[in-house]
């Protein structure tokens, strides 16, 4: 299950390198890589299994802070311009989330000290942060 936290860290970090550096051969193969880990995982699938690794990633946040959750995937995959048929599943999780508005819910609050809350009615209600990032990828997607 780290393995999802750790790798979507690592890739935005990677992204963000080649982004303002071009980066390297050695760079551009390891987010090559870690994309391709998520993928083969359908973006939160065990490989052996086909299960969800856990609940929680396929439950919409803001802000992620360090955690993995299929919107955070699919959120990578549209700054990199990766288009792959192995992201369908999330991208039609995700779409299903929409409520009859087209507002995406807050579904998980990660523990921690915040400044100040960026949801003001919590678990369950409609996020304007959740679905910037979720109509975002969404456009990208069926463009």
């Amino acid at each position: 299950m780290s393995s999802f936290h750790s790798t979507i860290c690592a890739l935005e970090g990677l992204l963000e390198y080649e982004t303002a550096t071009g980066g390297t051969a050695a760079s551009r193969a390891a987010r090559s890589a870690g994309e391709e880990y998520l993928l083969e995982r359908g973006l939160l699938r065990r490989l052996t299994t086909g299960e969800i690794v856990d609940p929680r990633f396929a439950m919409l946040s803001y802000p992620v802070r360090w955690y993995y959750d299929v919107l955070r995937g699919l959120d990578h995959f549209r700054l990199a311009d990766r288009r792959d048929e192995r992201l369908t599943e999330a991208v039609e999780l995700v779409r299903s989330k929409a409520d009859e508005h087209g507002l995406f819910p807050y579904e998980n609050r990660h523990e921690g000290p915040t400044l100040f809350d960026m949801e003001q009615e919590g678990e369950g209600f409609p996020s304007r942060w959740v679905t910037l990032r979720a109509l975002r990828v969404l456009r990208w997607w069926d463009a």
